[in-house]
């Protein structure tokens, strides 16, 4: 093993030392502070060493698990509640396509293939996107893997084989298949599209809706691109890949850990988070906290990271940010150009948030600029007022505005019968219409 590799595996498992020790001091903290005997000294100091360690606990003990998707009933027509089964269709060694079948129903006429970010979250961050779809729609989702479970026989998995899968899935659901991509995915979903359109007509998906993605990274300077840009690849690889440690399944596989993502994540938005977690603290020493309120909702599922293979994370970053191959039309998957102007038939929309700090406004509705072949009226774009990244796809400007233009979006594009053609779907007024309050979720900037 090479010096650089071992290095690599020590301060991955120093990592997960420093995890897992920080998850045995909270704990360690709850267990001393509920001893009985201490009920006879009613000091707060005693009450708050406990909430700290309950905190503390949780917390690090979520960034190692995988959520599950935990579908609540769907409420049916005929008064029952029909319950969601998450169905693998497709097994793939990197990822799974799902189905979320809902017991005793009909299949619905819209089938929607929702492209979760590869981006350091599990696909169960679209939870509530899912959950908001399947009382309309027949849903199937992108499953991504943790990279550390992935064995190193595995082989690799950058971004022309990210595409790949895509071109699959996509081909796989036929061509009446609804595609909603969210953020990191969208230019890889267009360059799917594109593949699609000129090797496989008769499949391409019928629309294409990308949601917050950065299709152009320099439409709009954010954070995340001024620092792809300051940082060479030789930099980033040396600071940031590491190698896995022995613990896992991937023992040895190159990866950007999900820990280190997790970290610039929290940097981004450190004074927030911290008023977030002193507030949980309090909450739990008065005892107003519970186990499912905002805030463990929220963290469980933020806190919860993923691994990405090295060669995704480095080939995102030097091909779709730095020198632009998708924004430039120059994308290629196994040698073969993608001709995104191949794009004919497939109607295209862009959703953006007009405060979104991680995907600005102009890097996704570059997308219909590159659409070249693709009539004006088969494309669409919409910019949500007041909405951040997260809002536009599972907060309330996506439940209030932005769900009911995409639900219309494939109506319009679809061959549907009348009946399942709801009318003014969307609200009048839209999110403004909601007493104008800003969604709680938004305030957490939570990066996808």
């Amino acid at each position: 093993m090479s010096k650089n590799g071992f290095r690599g595996i020590v301060s991955y498992d120093a990592m997960e030392t420093i995890r897992n020790t920080n998850e045995w001091l909270g704990a360690t903290a709850r267990a001393i502070a509920s001893y009985p005997i201490f009920a006879m000294v009613p000091h707060p100091a005693l009450k708050l060493m406990g909430a700290w360690g309950r905190v503390t606990e949780r917390s690090f003990a979520r960034m190692v698990i995988k959520p599950g998707w935990q579908i609540p009933a769907i409420p049916g027509e005929d008064g029952q509640d029909h319950i969601v089964y998450v169905e693998p269709v497709i097994r793939r060694a990197f990822g799974d396509l799902v189905h979320f079948r809902v017991a005793r129903r009909e299949p619905r006429l819209r089938k929607v293939l929702l492209v979760a970010p590869m981006s350091g979250h599990y696909a169960t961050l679209m939870r509530s996107t899912v959950t908001s779809l399947l009382p309309d729609c027949e849903v199937y989702v992108t499953d991504w893997h943790n990279a550390r479970d992935i064995p190193v026989s595995e082989g690799k998995f950058d971004v022309e084989d990210y595409t790949q899968y895509l071109v699959d899935f996509i081909r796989h659901l036929g061509p009446d298949t609804n595609v909603v991509a969210v953020c990191q995915p969208a230019p890889l979903a267009l360059a799917a599209t594109a593949m699609l359109a000129e090797e496989d007509p008769a499949a391409q998906p019928r629309t294409l809706v990308l949601i917050g993605g950065p299709v152009d990274p320099d439409a709009a300077a954010t954070e995340v691109t001024d620092f792809g840009n300051r940082v060479t690849m030789g930099e980033l690889e040396h600071l940031v890949i590491q190698s896995v440690g022995f613990k896992y399944r991937g023992a040895g596989r190159m990866v950007y850990p999900g820990l280190a993502q997790l970290s610039s994540f929290i940097a981004m938005n450190g004074e927030t988070h911290t008023r977030a977690f002193l507030n949980q603290i309090f909450a739990e020493a008065r005892g107003t906290a519970s186990e499912g309120d905002k805030h463990n909702k929220f963290y469980d599922e933020y806190l919860a990271v993923m691994d990405m293979t090295a060669e995704f994370y480095l080939s995102t970053v030097d091909r779709i940010f730095k020198r632009l191959e998708i924004a430039q039309n120059r994308f290629s998957v196994n040698g073969r150009p993608v001709d995104i102007g191949k794009i004919t038939d497939v109607a295209v929309m862009t959703v953006e948030g007009a405060n979104d700090d991680i995907s600005a406004p102009g890097q996704c509705v570059a997308a219909l600029d590159l659409c070249t072949g693709l009539p004006q009226d088969r494309k669409k774009q919409h910019l949500e007022p007041g909405a951040g990244h997260y809002g536009i796809f599972a907060g309330k400007s996506w439940r209030l505005n932005i769900r009911p233009l995409v639900l219309d979006f494939i109506d319009e594009h679809a061959a549907l019968p009348d009946a399942v053609k709801p009318k003014n779907r969307r609200r009048r007024g839209g999110a403004a219409a909601d007493c104008g309050v800003s969604d709680p979720m938004d305030s957490s900037k939570m990066p996808v």
